[in-house]
């Protein structure tokens, strides 16, 4: 068995055989930004405006406390200390702790620095 033969289109077609060339654009004058840069992007290097004033976080304290229910804390550090508490008590006194620790954290005050004075 042979496939059938699709029939023949015998349509006339109303564009031309072959490429053409496309219409192009009139002279004109170069007027903005340069080709193929996008709008609202700046052309050239800037420095960065937000400059910090050199001081960074070293410790967290987190605390979450909602209503009806057991408060907790966290308190780390870059030092590598890393605690927690569970409880109003317990949590009172970590706070109370990370407070001390800003004085004792060797990040935060060099001991070179304290031995001298």
């Amino acid at each position: 068995m042979t496939a059938p033969t699709p029939p023949a289109l015998d349509c006339t077609s109303l564009f031309p055989a072959g490429p053409r060339a496309a219409p192009q654009p009139v002279d004109t004058t170069a007027v903005g930004d340069p080709k193929g840069v996008a709008e609202g992007v700046p052309t050239a290097v800037r420095p960065d405006p937000r400059r910090g004033d050199g001081r960074y976080p070293v410790a967290w304290l987190h605390i979450v406390a909602p209503r009806g229910t057991v408060p907790t804390a966290t308190s780390k550090c870059l030092c590598g200390r890393d605690r927690s508490a569970i409880g109003h008590a317990r949590v009172l006194a970590l706070i109370t702790d990370h407070e001390a620790h800003r004085d004792t954290c060797p990040l935060r005050t060099p001991q070179e620095g304290r031995a001298a004075a």
